[in-house]
């Protein structure tokens, strides 16, 4: 008896169990949102027509020195001349900094002194190997000891000739590292030199319109600081790696002027004319859904929206080529498409 009653209350309490969770589950049911299949959702939308796709494309960027370096002297010592001053013009061979050569002049006289002894021997040696009165070995030991006397004054005298550091080139002296008196050595910077004879502006193109581009090309140049004159400059260097964001660097070569100076630093553009075809068929960008290499769009038809294959072509800051897929006089949606299936009503504004 006891055990029948057990069975019941298992059987009571599942079913118990099964009701409550079966009430849950309508009841959780009835709070998710159903969309009305019937109800139309607002979208905007456009017309596919033909357009001329053309567009001056302007590319920003800054300009660089042609040469820019830091002095460094190949030797080390007190400074005793610094003939320059910071944003002066140098010319190339100018007199940057004098190092103090004293001692290194000491060392050339002493051995000048013991070279002209091993010269006196030469001289002695050679008269009594004549006559047979010196071994031979003497004479040769002599001559060796005049060679490697020699090569230690010429090592010397580089030692003084680096002492006086000078500009490689002309530019001017846009950073001064040391004073007068200063001990230096060897590797200390004391100067930067820049040279803006002519600059290098460096501006980033996009993929899609670096093969519009070549080595040797004339680009007219624009800056901030003179926008109403225009700087001539001729392609030097196109990147052959780009970026993360598929950008890849152009460098153009423009002479600076002395009427107009340039500095390194300021902004300067290039435009570049991307005509494309004169009629083309074209919607705006906003209706261009998923990836460059499969690219969608919604196409409104009899009330629905109906989600279309399509393939682009040339592309400008506002417009897409389609090249297939679509047919003049389309209706494509161009906002509103995140609330949009495949079929979906829509109403069009």
């Amino acid at each position: 008896m006891k055990r029948i009653v057990t069975v019941l209350a298992i059987i009571s309490t599942l079913g118990l169990t099964a009701w409550t969770l079966l009430d849950n589950k309508k009841a959780v049911e009835a709070k998710v949102y159903k969309p009305d299949a019937d109800q139309k959702v607002g979208v905007r939308t456009a017309t596919a027509e033909f357009r001329n796709l053309s567009e001056e494309t302007q590319f920003l960027g800054s300009f660089s020195p042609n040469r820019e370096i830091e002095i460094r002297p190949q030797a080390g010592g007190q400074i005793l001349q610094l003939p320059f001053e910071e944003g002066q013009f140098v010319g190339t061979n100018h007199l940057i900094a004098k190092l103090d050569d004293e001692q290194l002049r000491y060392q050339v006289e002493a051995l000048q002194v013991t070279l002209e002894g091993y010269q006196n021997d030469v001289r002695r040696y050679d008269a009594l190997v004549k006559g047979d009165a010196t071994p031979a070995v003497n004479l040769e030991r002599a001559q060796l000891n005049i060679r490697a006397t020699e090569a230690q004054i010429k090592q010397l005298k580089k030692q003084i000739a680096n002492t006086t550091v000078t500009a490689p080139f002309s530019g001017i002296v846009t950073q001064k590292m040391v004073e007068k008196g200063s001990v230096v050595s060897v590797g200390s910077p004391i100067a930067k030199i820049t040279d803006i004879s002519s600059l290098k502006l460096v501006v980033d193109v996009p993929e899609k319109a670096i093969n519009q581009f070549r080595v040797g090309q004339s680009l007219p140049i624009q800056t901030e600081v003179y926008p109403n004159i225009r700087f001539t400059g001729r392609i030097s260097m196109i990147g052959a790696e780009g970026d993360a964001a598929h950008n890849y660097p152009v460098q153009i070569t423009v002479n600076n002027s002395t009427a107009n100076p340039l500095k390194a630093g300021m902004y300067g553009s290039i435009a570049n004319l991307n005509t494309l075809k004169t009629k083309t068929l074209a919607v705006p960008r906003q209706a261009i859904l998923g990836s460059a290499k499969q690219p969608q769009l919604y196409v409104v038809e009899n009330g629905k929206a109906i989600l279309k294959p399509v393939e682009i072509g040339a592309t400008t800051n506002q417009y897409y080529e389609i090249t297939k897929g679509l047919n003049p006089g389309d209706q494509v949606v161009t906002s509103g498409q995140i609330n949009l299936q495949n079929g979906t009503l829509v109403t069009a504004q």
